[in-house]
């Protein structure tokens, strides 16, 4: 079913995009959640692994910092014209959290930035692109027509994830990463900045 709206901010709280945030998204394997505060002691045990940041940039959060930042997240962006999405991944099987999605959309461009990133004991099972794939899908179905990501180039497992979502390496580079981007039709990316 497609989901049609454009941002709105209610009396209180983060601007909400329909359809996209805050409603759980489910694959065959994983519930997608809105992220709460409430899910840092557990993201930071599934964030813990230093060598996971080695490509996503900073270094493991204790619960606290990590609680302040989803904090932060889920008040929502400050800018009116940006609506941030964040989930996090619930393995249905089991039960635990085991990485995040996000994206960060500006509807009146009729553009969203994607980013991902699972646990390393739950690497090389799929879970990343399942879960991409279901919020590429999603945002597709809205005003959404611009996918991008940032993927650094040496991050092979990150590359396939944005080809899972229909995503295309760009020449384009942001802070030593390669843009991808897909228009969201059968001919790719658009070329648009």
């Amino acid at each position: 079913m497609a989901v049609r709206g454009a941002a709105s901010r209610p009396a209180s709280g983060p601007v909400v995009l329909p359809g996209v945030w805050p409603v759980v998204l489910t694959t065959e394997r994983l519930d997608l959640v809105p992220l709460h505060p409430s899910h840092a002691e557990e993201m930071a045990g599934v964030l813990s692994d230093p060598a996971l940041h080695s490509f996503i940039g900073g270094e493991p959060l204790p619960p606290d910092a990590l609680r302040a930042r989803y904090e932060r997240l889920a008040a929502g962006s400050p800018d009116p014209g940006v609506v941030w999405c964040n989930w996090v991944l619930r393995l249905r099987a089991g039960r635990e959290l085991v990485g995040t999605v996000q994206a960060t959309v500006e509807p009146a461009r009729g553009r969203a930035e994607l980013a991902w990133v699972v646990g390393t004991p739950w690497q090389g099972r799929g879970l990343a692109a399942e879960a991409a794939r279901a919020l590429a899908g999603r945002l597709r179905e809205l005003p959404v027509g611009l996918l991008v990501a940032h993927v650094h180039p040496d991050h092979a497992a990150s590359a396939a994830v944005a080809a899972a979502c229909g995503l295309r390496p760009t020449p384009h580079r942001q802070d030593g990463e390669v843009r991808w981007e897909s228009g969201g039709g059968p001919d790719g990316p658009t070329g648009r900045a």
